[in-house]
């Protein structure tokens, strides 16, 4: 064993390699240690690909990660000839016939890839609890959720079994495990990376994968390496012209903030608190922090989102179908899912029109914020991680599901919507040790400022002792 495994981020992990001090078998033999030894507590991953892995570990690796174990998630990505089962009965027995371009990327990277994460069903909620696989569990505390839809992911890295790990965010599912968990979230800007070459576009472009990780660098270290365009890409990123790793190297200065939650969303007070502990750390640090209202139609935002998901899951399981000659019931799919299905084949063509252009309508009024701020500000979540159980994917009382997720989630989906970068980082933890995220937003195609202002907050409130604390109680 490599006892210090726990105590490098995959870059520290990287360095390591290079200097021959470890080697990449060494450190898969470790994660596998890990996940066999945690994932019983936790539940993070459901899909083992160990052999493949220790094959892989065993060549002639290369690129900035080489050596170091990874995961993916359970939802779209494809590894050829490993089950990726998108959290759903429906889909348990998926075998991938190819590897997609974004895990082709991560495997130029050198990251040894050894299994996938829990994601709930088709990752639709904000927690993940799938009945597939079951609960996924924060190692902050087992009873809390660790978040969704890349709960698995998140409570995978937050215990120690890997550096980083891969996620998606269609409505927060980056941001969302990250403040549960107590990590590093950020969602890139829309088609910062790829999806193809089956996909192209997720959710008519809010979807997006990038990571969750422990620290800042080995997020932009691993946005440098799968960013870009692919082949057949129907648009792409604003051009970076450095790399995101530069970014860190330099300090922002006197930055101009603005504090964008409406009087009209209930907050808990534990996550009051941590913004007040927030906005007096940025100002501590040179930068302006001001209140100011964010002009949005709400009611038309929340029609919009529901309009292009519940459509495009009605279109997903029709083709699932048809492949397999018989409609999709509750011994396969869970209640919310096949509600949101009945809502999409009810979304006509002009509406989904509409709320695709209605999402670029919300684009163009949050870039103009920036033309008198550089950031955006305000909590991930409205309360700290909530208990397991407590949203449901699989109820049957809909209305209830609604207005739990709405009041929990209030912040994360409209920059999905609007296509801006958008990073959680765990500056505080309530008084109950539960970690909660301050998210950060910038104008459209700038991660650099945003990865120059994380690294800024990271050595300013480090976070990698709690963390560590954290992990030796569960082992």
């Amino acid at each position: 064993m490599f006892k210090e495994y726990k105590e490098y981020d995959a870059l520290g992990l990287s360095e390591l390699l290079k200097k021959k001090e470890v080697s990449a078998k060494e450190l898969l033999e470790e994660a596998i240690f890990l996940t066999e030894t945690l994932d019983p507590l936790i539940n993070a991953v459901p899909q083992k690909h160990f052999e493949l892995a220790m094959a892989q570990a065993e060549t002639d690796l290369k690129g900035p990660f080489f050596g170091v174990p990874f995961l993916l998630k359970d939802l779209h990505s494809s590894l050829e000839g490993t089950i990726t089962s998108d959290g759903s009965r429906s889909s348990a027995k998926n075998v991938a016939d190819f590897t997609d371009t974004l895990t082709q990327r991560c495997l130029d990277s050198g990251l040894v890839i050894f299994g996938k994460t829990n994601s709930p069903e088709f990752g639709l909620t904000v927690t993940t609890e799938p009945v597939l696989f079951g609960p996924t569990r924060n190692p902050w505390n087992l009873n809390h959720s660790a978040g969704g839809s890349s709960g698995g992911a998140a409570a995978a890295v937050a215990a120690g079994i890997i550096p980083m790990a891969q996620a998606t965010d269609g409505g927060g599912s980056i941001r969302i495990p990250a403040s549960c968990c107590g990590l590093v979230g950020l969602k890139p800007t829309r088609a910062r990376t790829p999806r193809g070459p089956k996909v192209f576009e997720g959710w008519a472009g809010q979807s997006i994968a990038h990571c969750v990780s422990i620290s800042v660098r080995d997020s932009a270290l691993l946005l440098d390496a799968t960013s870009g365009p692919e082949i057949g890409s129907p648009y792409h990123a604003p051009y970076q012209k450095d790399s995101f790793l530069s970014s860190l190297e330099k300090d922002p200065k006197n930055l101009k903030i603005a504090y964008i939650v409406p009087e009209s969303i209930s907050i808990d007070a534990e996550v009051k608190d941590v913004m007040t502990k927030t906005f007096s750390l940025l100002e501590s640090l040179g930068h302006s922090v001001e209140s100011k209202s964010i002009d949005l139609p709400t009611d038309e935002i929340m029609t919009t989102i529901a309009a292009v998901i519940s459509s495009s899951l009605a279109n997903k399981i029709d083709e699932m179908e048809k492949q397999i000659g018989k409609n999709l019931d509750n011994t396969m799919l869970e209640n919310v899912t096949l509600q949101m299905q009945k809502n999409g084949k009810e979304v006509l063509a002009k509406d989904y029109i509409q709320a695709v252009k209605t999402n670029h309508k919300i684009g163009y009024e949050v870039e103009k914020m920036f033309l008198d701020y550089d950031i955006l500000l305000s909590p991930v979540l409205a309360k700290p991680p909530v208990e397991i159980g407590n949203i449901d994917l699989n109820t049957t009382d809909f209305v209830d599901y609604a207005e739990k997720l709405s009041t929990y989630t209030p912040f994360t989906g409209i920059f999905n919507q609007s296509g801006h970068p958008s990073i959680s980082l765990p500056l505080y933890r309530t008084p109950k040790n539960l970690p909660v995220g301050t998210m950060l937003t910038a104008s459209f195609g700038n991660e650099s400022l945003l990865f120059g202002l994380a690294r800024q907050l990271e050595v300013a409130e480090p976070w990698e002792a709690a963390i560590k604390e954290m992990r030796t109680q569960i082992g």
